[in-house]
């Protein structure tokens, strides 16, 4: 019977291009969704460009220019590199559209009639100079926690989730004045009434990484306090209530409802069934994939309103990306310490920037990307290990066998290999152990090679050609399963193989390629990357001063 995978990814800010360590904490998803659907699984991914929020609307201010142009400008940009990386989500949407707004006011219309929504007055920082409320972003101060400098709504040294007036040393970002205080009346939700709830929640989870368990935790330990809903905002959902007109729903509410509007929306335009993906009791999996500054959004904010509107299902795994770094030195966009994608992708192949993010991905500690490293693992994990077992067995085939794949039996021993590795790799798949699994593949990679050396089909066809065929029929059958076994890390290149061998949709069970099938349209996988690249790529950095 299939299961229900529901896979949610992160909803990138539509206000900057998307650098490295982003991309790294998203690409995760895509492996998962493209493994459960070889697995036969019933799979919804989604995600979309976060187009409302204070971080677009600042940079549309910077550029004297309307939120919505710059929204249009990231979202085109956005979807464009993950077509090009290969990203298969069944949507990507973006939340400054209809339905995304109609799903989200109705979430808050249905938490305020199940008594999870209240009105409360405060006083809110107020700007005089710019002549307006100041949204949490807008402010800006020393954290109480770690004294760093932080937002008003979340401090991305200590990760501490902070309202603006927990700040000190505040100033307007717009304007560096500081603000002033003035009431305003706002929709709150207790998020202190599901304090016991989500801890019984918390303790019980499965299949969460290190980070988000222990995050949770403390700000469970330290007490969950209860947070606006709206805020005074000019850009974003209106707040569907009499007399808050000019009002917005707070975009923490708004963004982690994206991936409830996205499966809702996918329904409507496909025919699909959006509720065998979100009903409470049904057989469903679900995967929220992001980094580990919006941990608590996913594993507290979110299933709080998912208890408060009620009948919805509570995410299962959480995967949690650390920190990239780059070169040794904490990305700083605004410093241009960064690698871009849109950039990357002008002149590396998606596969290989698939392979790095993976291979070195900040599952469980930061990690760092150097030019020096992606380039000597491209040639020699990509090229000279997985290129090469395809490249010398098929050009050999045409060769010496006219192109067709020789007599032969799959030797017991590589069955067994190959059928254990469809166990252990989709298992370490389904538990988020995404670099652990692609170092099992390429063992096997490796273990291929060092048969076809042994075997050394080179002096095998002058003095046992049969033997020789056994060899090659042999490589052939293991290239066909890593094609299958490595589809969710490195597509294209799979795809590829597929072509050469006349190979079906790639499944996640052992598959087999007949003798005499023809080997098609024969060309290499992957080429060298001149060292000399190192250089040049590290003079397109700045960041000179950052030392």
């Amino acid at each position: 019977m299939m299961t229900n995978i529901f896979i949610g990814g992160a909803w990138p800010y539509a206000n900057g291009s998307l650098h490295l360590g982003r991309l790294a904490s998203l690409l995760p998803g895509d492996v998962l969704a493209r493994y459960f659907r070889a697995k036969g699984e019933r799979v919804l991914y989604v995600s979309g460009s976060d187009c409302h929020g204070t971080p677009v609307e600042v940079q549309a201010t910077a550029e004297g220019i309307a939120p919505r142009d710059i929204a249009d400008r990231y979202h085109q940009e956005f979807s464009e590199c993950f077509r090009r990386l290969g990203f298969t989500y069944d949507l990507y949407t973006r939340t400054d559209q209809p339905f995304h707004h109609r799903i989200v006011q109705e979430l808050f219309l249905k938490l305020q009639e199940n008594g999870h929504l209240y009105r409360k007055t405060i006083r809110q920082a107020y700007c005089e100079t710019d002549h307006r409320f100041l949204p949490d972003r807008y402010v800006e101060g020393d954290c109480p926690i770690c004294g760093s400098r932080a937002r008003g709504d979340q401090c991305d040294v200590c990760s501490a989730i902070l309202d603006p007036s927990d700040l000190t040393n505040v100033a307007c970002k717009i304007c560096g004045n500081p603000p002033v205080e003035r009431p305003t009346e706002h929709f709150y939700v207790p998020l202190s009434k599901f304090q016991e709830d989500l801890a019984q929640y918390v303790k019980e989870a499965e299949g969460w990484r290190e980070n988000a368990v222990l995050q949770s935790r403390r700000y469970l330990e330290e007490g969950l306090r209860d947070r606006a809903a709206t805020r005074d905002l000019d850009w974003g959902i209106d707040v569907p209530v009499p007399g808050l007109e000019g009002k917005k729903i707070y975009v923490w509410i708004e963004a982690v409802s994206g991936y409830l509007s996205a499966s809702r929306q996918w329904a409507a335009e496909t025919g699909g069934d959006w509720e065998s993906f979100w009903q409470e009791d049904g057989d469903i999996t679900t995967y929220y994939v992001h980094g580990k500054d919006n941990i608590p959004f996913h594993t507290l904010i979110w299933p709080a309103i998912l208890k408060g509107v009620g009948g919805l299902h509570l995410p299962d795994r959480i995967l949690s990306c650390e920190y990239m770094t780059l070169e040794g030195r904490k990305f700083s966009t605004s410093r241009n310490w960064a690698i871009w994608v849109p950039d990357l992708l002008s002149r590396y192949q998606p596969d290989s920037i698939r392979y790095f993010l993976i291979a070195n991905g900040p599952e469980h500690r930061d990690t760092d990307f150097s030019w020096l490293d992606f380039i000597n693992r491209h040639n020699g994990e990509l090229l000279g290990a997985f290129g090469n077992l395809v490249n010398r067995t098929l050009v050999f085939i045409e060769k010496s066998f006219g192109g067709k794949i020789p007599e032969g039996n799959l030797e017991e021993d590589w069955r067994r290999i190959i059928e254990q590795s469809y166990v252990d790799t989709g298992t370490l798949i389904e538990q988020g152990r995404l670099k652990e699994a692609l170092a099992s593949v390429f063992r096997i990679v490796r273990q291929a090679n060092k048969f076809y050396d042994e075997r050394k089909p080179w002096l095998q066809i002058k003095n046992d050609p049969e033997a020789c065929g056994h060899t090659l029929h042999t490589c052939v059958q293991i290239i066909a399963n890593l094609a299958n076994l490595l589809q969710p890390f490195i597509p294209f290149a799979c795809d590829r193989i597929r072509d050469f061998l006349a190979l079906d949709e790639p499944g996640w069970s052992r598959c087999h390629v007949p003798v005499n099938r023809t080997v098609c349209q024969l060309a290499k996988l992957f080429e060298r990357i001149d060292p000399s690249r190192i250089e040049e790529e590290m003079s397109r950095l700045g960041g000179a001063d950052l030392q």
